[in-house]
Order: C-alpha cells, then structure tokens, then sequence
C-alpha cells in the first residue's frame, strides 16, 4: 500500500521511491520599498486558508513581520520565510525586504529560491531599485512573474506600468490576460505560432499556457499579471499562476546532500536555527553532516529538522529533503553562506560589501559585552562585520536605516543602550609604487621563516593577485601554500588601516628551515613581510565610487543635476520617461550617505534612487582618511609575534 508523506510517495517501511517534485514552489516576493509585499504575502495566506483573516502591516499585525521593530514601523528589514498550500502544492515563501538598505536580506533569499514574484506600484511604475532586483534575478537565473499592483491606488495605470516594464525590464514581459500579447510571445520562437499568429489565428489559451510556463521557466518570458494585494483582487490568479508557470525544484533525494545556509535565527532554547534550502540528499535527525564555513569544514551533528511555518517556529518533522526548506538545528559553527554537504550548491554568490562603518558604544554594558552582543548578531548578518578597531567596537553597515534597526535589536534583545558616532566611509589603499617587502622570523625560538615578496601596483579593480617563483628546494611547497593562505590576513589593513586592492604580490625570495620551522611560522611571518613592502612603496587612498540611478521630476531636475555636482559627481545620461527625468551619475559614497534623504526633499516625495559599487578610485589631494588597527601592528614586531602566537595557540588568529 502506498501513501503519500510530505514531498514523496513512499512504500512502507518508509523506502523512498521517487520524489514529486512537482508537490512543492520555492518563490520569493520581491519589490522595492513600499510596493505592497507584505500585504500580498497576507493576501496569499488568506486566500489559501492559512488564516483566518490578512493581517495589516499598518496595524503591526502582519504574520511575517515577526521583529517588534518591523511591526512597529511598518517596514520588512528580514526576509521571513513561510508556506502554504494551494491546489495541492506546497508554496514556501520568502517575503523580502524592499528597503536599499537591507538589500542583503534579498541577496541571500535568492540562493534559496526556484522563482520569484516582482511587484510593480501600478501607480509608481518601475523605480530604480526594481530594475536592480530584476537585473539580480536575471543573474541568479531565476523564473520570474510580474505582479502589478496598487490598481485601487489614485493614478494607478498598468497599461503605463506594463509599457515601462517591456521597455526598462524586458521587452519579453507580457500581459498574462492577453492572449494575443502572450500569441505573440510564443511566435518569437515558435515558426508554426509565428504563421498562425501573422495569419490572424490565435491558439486556446489551453495550448498557449504549456508554452508561456516553458519560456518563463527558462527565463525568456516574462508574464505580468495585474491587480490589489489590499483588497485581495487578482491574487488567486496569482496563486495559480504560480504552480502553473514557476518551476518546481529539482534534485534527487539519493544523492549526497548538498544545501546553502542562507539565514540563521535565534531558535531560544534549541540554539541557532540555520534555515537551509537543500538541493540534493537528505538530511536526518540525530545524523552527522559536513558543514563548511569559509575555508573550514566541520563534522556536525543535527539535534532537530524544523519545517517552515506560519509563526515561524515550526513542527519537528525529523528530516528534510531535496527541494525543501527547513530549520536545521545543532550546525552550530554554521553562518550564512556555509555550504552543506561535500559538493558546492549550484546557487550561492558573495553578498554586496557594506560602505560605512561606525563605531560605537553603551550607556550601560562595558565593551565586552556589547561585543558579545553583536557577535550574536553578526551570526544573522555577517555583513556587520564587528570588531575590535583601536580597542574599541565597530560594524559596518548599508545605510542609515540600519543604524536604527541595530540600535533597537541592541536595546530589545540585549537590553543595551547602544550609541553611535557619525559613520564614516571604508575606503580601501593600495601601493604607490612598487617596493620589496623582507622579514626574518627567526626570533623568539623556535621559529624560522623567511620572506621576500615583491608588491606592484595594478590598474584599478585588479584585485590581489599572488605569484611565487621561488624553488621549493628554498621554501616548500607546503609553506609557499601557507603564504598564499595569509595573503587575505595581510592585506586586510595597510599602513592607513584600510584593506589593500590592486596589487601583485610576488614571492621572490626566503627560506625555511629543516628543524627550527614551525608548521604556521609562514602564516605569522606574511603581514609582516608584505607591511615592509607596502611601507617602502608608500600608499594612495582609494575611494568607493557609486553608480546612481535617479527618478525626478522634470522641473526638479536641475536641483538634482546641482546636487550630484557638489558631491563630487558627474552625470553620464539624462533620459525623459513620461513627466519624470531618469538620470545615471556617478558620484564617490563618502557624499552620498544622507543623499536620499535630499532626494526626498528637492522632489517633495516624488524622487526614487537606486545605487550600486562600480568600483575604486585614487582620492583627490587634501582627502585623507586612517582606520584604527584591529589587533597589533605587524611591524610593531615583539608586540605581533606574541599575539600572533597566542591567538594561533587558541585556533584563531585576530578573528
């Protein structure tokens, strides 16, 4: 007798025979700020029976607005994961930030996600953060559906949407409603269509649909459907345009288990919660799995599989398997990023590096233990990036808003009263010149290493390239290996303090020695070698440059263009887009912090901006910026060589 659990049919006892995937969509909601996310996702969840009524995110009663913070503001800074079912298939969902400044949150929600629903303000049209978002699911290889919505808004007009939709997204977005528009759609790549269509004969929808959900599923259609996520119209349309058209997850549950982390929440008594999205195997209660964290990989063993739930928490449901989504407990050195199993996740990229960084302090905790609070939340948000800088606390950040959003986490969770000083921009440094770098590690006994490394400039956005040409007969290869392997340590602070871009680091020289050498001799002895260098070469500060995109009014325009100038910008295109002119400038992130909020101002409301990092450049003269050591100078010797040691004692080293 066969019955049917979960995500598979199984025979009895319990042997899997083959999944059916088609049983479950793994999609997230994303748009830009304020386009009505939240609400859909209550819409969705209402209309499938999963409650009983929407919950308001103006009355702080939405269901994935689970953090006080977001409730009492109205605004999503995590992206919150839950499911539901609909015509038998099990939709888990991520509910996304909109806000820039937890963009984030999206980047890593996209190693988890199979398909993705985009909102359009049917009123707003595409702002500058959707055409980011899209770009990004583009790049991710995402299937993607349109939602436009806000039709009950004043000035709504999704044909106007639409249209700006087909010109800034995708010329291949179409109306889904419009059998002709999606006829038209399937005759780009289809010859029988194409004479069917050009001969005025348009197919049943019945055999368009099977074509349509192809093309989005490979990513070359785009179907937009229309409607109000706040008084539920279109939404079951929606829904079922979900099963029909975004693809089901692939994997198989025989394979060796392969899965991304890409959150981790505070689960109270059981620990930390990884929310892991599996691609391939299956994972068990009570079983042992690989977890790699960076470069390091650990045996853990899973205490709990949690499923994804409406309040979050979940029922233990003893395993998860390929395509699903679950609450993994007991990876406890797992952070977001690590990998799951042996092979690599076919889906997980770098997460966007933060501009600013603050320092800051409490009215009522000493350092110790505001640093142990962000630590804790460093392992929800690895961006934040806490440390030690000149003896004190610092993070860094996306943007203003998070100041806000961590100053609350500190006081609600920690019971801190946290306060910050101005953030400043993180700059990076590279060589003037090019210049040799030497030490001899030879000192206290016992150690022996010596090194010789050449350091040359690049041109900008080179990056850190490392070469050796040194014989192993003079460094072993297992040594020269470890050099490499610190090359990251030694470039993370430069004589300024900031990390260094845009060189070669050649090792020229050195030596080790047969008995005197100690395995991690190399791994101390490489910041020293490489500050040498780079104090000899000398350093030029370079400043983050960041590409604008901008939406104002025609008769704002001047104003803006005035703006981005005293900011050290440039503009490189204005376009006309209806009553609004759309701007791309160029303009350094030191003067573009408080921007948005000038933006709003000039524009009474009505401008929108979304940036992004193009790259470094050298700073004018009379821009000068340092950054307090985090930990002990390296050419402070005697001072490094014992901390080194220790910290290299203990398995870490100035983490």
């Amino acid at each position: 007798m066969e019955n049917f659990r979960g995500n598979f049919w199984i025979d009895k006892p319990a042997k899997i025979r083959y999944p059916i995937s088609m049983q479950i969509r793994n999609i997230g909601i994303l748009a830009h700020v304020d386009a009505g996310k939240t609400t859909l996702t209550e819409q969705m969840l209402f209309a499938s029976g999963a409650i009983n009524r929407p919950g308001r995110v103006d009355d702080g009663t939405a269901h994935t607005d689970r953090l006080a913070i977001e409730r009492r503001r109205g605004i999503s800074v995590r992206a919150a994961c839950t499911a539901f079912s609909w015509r038998d298939v099990r939709i888990q969902l991520l509910d996304t930030p909109g806000h820039a400044d937890f963009a984030a949150e999206v980047e890593r929600a996209l190693w988890a996600l199979d398909g993705a629903v985009l909102l359009i303000d049917a009123a707003d049209g595409v702002r500058p953060h959707t055409r980011a978002l899209f770009q990004a699911l583009q790049s991710a290889r995402i299937p993607t559906i349109l939602f436009l919505n806000k039709l009950d808004r004043e000035g709504a007009d999704p044909a106007r949407a639409l249209h700006e939709a087909q010109k800034q997204l995708s010329p291949r977005v179409a109306d889904y409603a419009d059998a002709e528009a999606l006829c038209a759609l399937v005759a780009e790549e289809d010859e029988a269509m194409l004479e069917s269509y050009l001969s005025g004969g348009i197919p049943a929808r019945g055999e368009l649909l099977p074509r349509v959900a192809q093309m989005t599923r490979d990513c070359t259609a785009f179907p937009a459907l229309r409607g109000s996520a706040l008084r539920g119209e279109g939404v079951r349309e929606l829904l079922d345009a979900i099963v029909d058209l975004l693809p089901p997850p692939q994997g198989d549950c025989e394979e060796a288990p392969s899965g991304v982390v890409f959150d981790v929440e505070d689960g109270g008594a059981l620990g930390l919660a990884a929310l892991v999205r599996l691609f391939s195997g299956t994972l068990r209660n009570r079983e042992s799995v690989r977890v790699r964290v960076g470069a390091r990989r650990e045996e853990c063993k899973i205490t709990q599989i949690r499923s994804i739930a409406l309040s979050g928490k979940g029922a233990d449901v003893g395993e998860l398997r390929a395509g699903e989504i679950g609450r993994v407990f007991g990876l406890a050195g797992a952070r977001v990023g690590s990998a799951i199993g042996e092979a690599e996740p076919p889906r997980l990229g770098n997460l966007r590096e933060p501009l600013m960084m603050a320092r800051l302090g409490a009215e009522n905790a000493d350092d110790h233990a505001l640093m142990a609070a962000l630590e804790r939340l460093q392992v929800e948000n690895p961006l934040l990036d806490a440390a030690l800088y000149g003896g004190a606390p610092h993070v860094r950040l996306m943007g203003a808003m998070q100041l806000d959003v961590l100053t609350e986490d500190l006081r609600e969770r920690f019971g801190i009263l946290a306060h910050f000083d101005p953030p400043t921009t993180v700059y990076r440094e590279t060589i003037r010149e090019s210049a040799t770098g030497f030490v001899a590690y030879t000192m206290p006994k016992p150690c022996w290493a010596v090194i010789e490394l050449r350091i040359d400039p690049l041109p900008r956005g080179s990056g850190v390239q490392f070469e050796s040409i040194v014989p192993v007969r003079d460094i072993a290869a297992r040594y020269q290996h470890q050099i490499e392997q610190a090359i990251p340590l030694a470039t993370r602070q430069g004589m300024l303090g900031w990390q260094v871009d845009d060189v070669k680091i050649t090792l020229t020289g050195g030596n080790h020695h047969l008995i005197h050498t100690h395995p991690l001799d190399f791994i101390v002895a490489t910041p020293m070698a490489f500050l040498d260098g780079l104090r000899r070469g000398g350093s030029v500060l370079l400043e983050p440059i960041l590409e604008l995109t901008l939406y104002a009014p025609a008769e704002c325009a001047g104003r803006v263009i005035s703006e981005i100038v005293a900011m050290r910008g440039e503009v490189l295109q204005t376009d006309a887009e209806g009553e609004d002119m759309r701007l791309l400038a160029r303009a350094p992130a030191a003067e573009t912090f408080d921007f948005p909020r000038r933006l709003s101002a000039i524009t009474n409301g009505r401008g929108a901006m979304a940036q992004s990092l193009v790259g470094y450049r050298d700073c004018p003269p009379g821009i000068e910026a340092t950054c307090p050591r985090r930990g002990v100078h390296p050419l402070d010797t005697s001072k490094y060589i014992l901390a080194a040691r220790s910290a290299l004692a203990g398995g870490i080293f100035d983490e």
